[in-house]
Parts: C-alpha cells; sequence; structure tokens
C-alpha cells in the first residue's frame, strides 16, 4: 500500500486531507509541523512514498522544511514532496519548484485532482526508481565486461615480453593501493587499476626481438622501446568510454624532475595518476626477474626509491610506496 505523510499546521486540513487518502486505502501518518515531519524522517527512520507539505506554517514554513529534508538525505534517497497551498501565485510556485518540489495542490482541495497527483507522483517515482536501479545493473555488467576485456588486453601485452610475467597486473595493484592510501575514492581506485592495466599498452607496436633482446639495446632500439607511451596514449584515446584510461600509458615514463620521456613534463605538470604509476612501474621491475638480473633485494629497492624522491619520483607517492615496502616485513611485493 501507498504511504503519505500529510503536515498542515491546521486539523481540519490534516483531517480532510487524511480521509481523502485513507478511504482510497492509502496509509497516512499525519503531523502538524516542519518539525514533527523532520524528527519522523530523521530520528524516528521513516521513509514515505510521499509527502503532502503545507506551505505557510508558523515556526518553519513548508519551504524550509524541504530545504532540510534535502540537506540530509542523498539525491538518491529523496522523497517526493506536493505542497499544499491557500495561495494561487506564481512566485511561490516556482520557489517551490527550484528547491524540487513534484507538484502543487490548492487548499481547499479536491478529492479527485488529490488522488489524481498523488498517485500519479508516486507512480512516476517508482518509475524513476526502477529505471535507476536497472541503469545500474547494466553499467555495473558493462563494467565488468570492461574490466575482462581489459585485463586480457593486458596479459596479451605481458606475453610479449618474455620477463614480465604479470607486470601490468602488479602495476595495476599498486597503482590502487597508493592511490587508496592517498584518499582517492573506492571509483577512482578502480579506474587507476584499469590505467595500471594499460599502461604497457603500446608495447604492442614494439617489435618482439626488441622487447627480448637480451642484451644492451642500441641507441636505435631504445629509441623504438621510448616511442611506446605515444602508440599506447593513441590507442587508448580511442576509447571514448574511458576518457582517462590513457593518461598512464603516456606519462609513466615522465620524471618528476622533467628529465623523463616523452614530454619532458615536471613536477605536477605530470597528471597525478601517471605519478602514481610511475612510482609502481618502477617498484615492480626492480622487484622482477630480468634477463641480465633476478629480483633486487628488499633493501636495494628501498634505496632506489628513497633516492628517487623529488627527482624521479612525485616524494608523496615515493614516500607511500616506501610504507608499503616497510610493512611488507617477508617481501611479498615481487613477481613469483
Amino acid at each position: 500500500m501507498n504511504w503519505v505523510a500529510v503536515v498542515d499546521d491546521e486539523e481540519f486540513n490534516r483531517k480532510t486531507v487524511s480521509r481523502i487518502l485513507k478511504k482510497n486505502d492509502y496509509i497516512v501518518t499525519a503531523l502538524g509541523s516542519g518539525q514533527e515531519l523532520l524528527d519522523f524522517i530523521f530520528v524516528k527512520g521513516n521513509r514515505p512514498d510521499l509527502i503532502l507539505l503545507d506551505i505557510m506554517m508558523p515556526q518553519m514554513d513548508g519551504f524550509e522544511t524541504m530545504k532540510r529534508i534535502n540537506g540530509g538525505i542523498s539525491p538518491a534517497d529523496r522523497i517526493p514532496v506536493i505542497f499544499l497551498t491557500g495561495e494561487a501565485v506564481d512566485e511561490i510556485e516556482m520557489k517551490g519548484l527550484k528547491i524540487g518540489a513534484e507538484d502543487f495542490i490548492r487548499k481547499p482541495v479536491h478529492p479527485d485532482v488529490l488522488m489524481h497527483r498523488v498517485g500519479r507522483i508516486i507512480e512516476l517515482d517508482r518509475m524513476k526508481r526502477s529505471m535507476s536501479q536497472e541503469i545500474e545493473s547494466k553499467a555495473a555488467e558493462y563494467e565488468s565486461l570492461s574490466r575482462h576485456v581489459v585485463q586480457t588486453l593486458a596479459e596479451a601485452i605481458d606475453a610479449k615480453d618474455t620477463y614480465t610475467n604479470g607486470h601490468s597486473d602488479r602495476v595495476a595493484q599498486y597503482s590502487r593501493e597508493i592511490a587508496k592510501r592517498y584518499g582517492y575514492s573506492e571509483k577512482e581506485q578502480n579506474d587507476i587499476y584499469m590505467m595500471g592495466l594499460l599502461h604497457d599498452v603500446g608495447k604492442i607496436g614494439v617489435p618482439d626481438e626488441i622487447i627480448n633482446k637480451p642484451g644492451r639495446l642500441t641507441d636505435e632500439e631504445f629509441a623504438a622501446i621510448k616511442m611506446h607511451p605515444v602508440t599506447g596514449d593513441r590507442i587508448l584515446k580511442k576509447v571514448k568510454e574511458m576518457p582517462k584510461l590513457s593518461i598512464g600509458a603516456r606519462w609513466h615514463h615522465e620524471k618528476f624532475d622533467g628529465t623523463g620521456y616523452p614530454d619532458g613534463l615536471k613536477g605536477e605538470e605530470i597528471l597525478e595518476e601517471a605519478r602514481i604509476i610511475a612510482v609502481a612501474d618502477a617498484y615492480d621491475a626492480m622487484t622482477s626477474h630480468r634477463s641480465y638480473r633476478d629480483i633486487l633485494p628488499q633493501e636495494v629497492v628501498r634505496g632506489e626509491i628513497e633516492k628517487g624522491k623529488g627527482t624521479q619520483f612525485d616524494p608523496v607517492f615515493a614516500d607511500i610506496m616506501l610504507q608499503m615496502i616497510d610493512e611488507d616485513k617477508d617481501y611479498i611485493m615481487h613477481e613469483e
């Protein structure tokens, strides 16, 4: 059954409206003031399907009451409000509509008008909520599919390099943890995880023989390697649904002192997510097997991160990485 809160300082109006609603099988809660309504919602934890709210009330009028309700409830949980008014003034209606009222009903109320508008607003609100839930469900499905596609692509990138098994996933995980400790929201953490997964996507355009060369690279070969951020940026910018996805790909080799590539950006010219990924990428490079060395000892890795503060790395994110290293007493954070 539909539940309506009727708020009016005049008892006759409350009883009249309540009687009409109850006659049509509505559950009704009658309240005599704005403060009673606030207590009903915020103290007692009630949530009716609709509020019929008188405007002209002593102490706290209907407009102020609605503002306080909206200030304490998230937009997704808002309760639809129809104002009850004895004055047919355009300015009053405009003021009510601007703060979020769904409709107005003139007093004295006409039963048919009351029931039509109350029923319509409740039905519309339920439809909006149902649509919102459906959209959220579809968005979650899309995000899950996108994550699976990105994960698969990241694995394909890592498969090109004999010596970087799981590199993209580890960089993504380290980046997310740094972002979490820095105060990123859950969505922002998920976004930087996706950026980390695809930070090396540009290596698709680098010949396998260069990527897997066990010895020292020639200048020409290193120049080819240095093109992978630009290639990755070009690839990921085509993903219009995720406009920030290319950030990590293009700028994870920039250095805080401006000596990195491909754009030679310095300090905060480098976008924050890229500064985070740069630390995570360097850490994983040192804690992974390479053709010319084994995993570096933890104290050596820590020393390199410390030494790179302010030159290679943003000091803030380097310090968070150092904190993670210090907490990793058993040196678990490295390639298997």
